[in-house]
């Protein structure tokens, strides 16, 4: 049996925004489709086999969202790709924040960036074919 993620479904403050973040970084992604569903505006954009589902946000959260505070959520979302220093290049030139922690392995290159409500994208390219290499967490001094 093939396992894989087919969407995600996240609300955020403004569609327009989080679209040019994904299309900065992942230029493969185009609208699937998009509309309103009683009053709030949503949108599918991705490819023909993986998505992220946006729902516009009408109400404001009582307290900002955090990565990584140790509070239940998510703290990233990860996305393979061939070249994570054209992405780097594209959000950078985009205006994005890169939080790239010091991530020195030998099998995988990756990057993080925030985009424009504070939530953390990671994106990793592969350096082996291997899933023991792939998969291997042990980091070198």
């Amino acid at each position: 049996m093939t396992i894989r993620l087919e969407h995600a479904n996240m609300n955020v403050r403004n569609i327009d925004d989080t679209v040019r973040f994904l299309i900065a970084a992942l230029p493969e992604f185009q609208i699937r489709r998009e509309g309103h569903n009683e009053g709030q505006r949503w949108m599918h954009i991705g490819t023909d086999d993986t998505y992220i589902a946006l729902n516009e946000s009408t109400n404001e959260p009582t307290e900002k969202w955090v990565p990584y505070a140790g509070k239940p959520g998510i703290n990233h979302l990860g996305y393979e790709v061939d070249d994570v220093d054209a992405v780097r290049a594209r959000l950078s030139a985009a205006g994005f924040r890169d939080s790239t922690y010091p991530n020195n392995h030998p099998h995988r290159k990756r990057v993080y960036f925030y985009d424009a409500d504070g939530n953390d994208w990671e994106f990793v390219q592969y350096l082996s074919d291997d899933p023991k290499e792939r998969n291997d967490y042990e980091m070198p001094d």
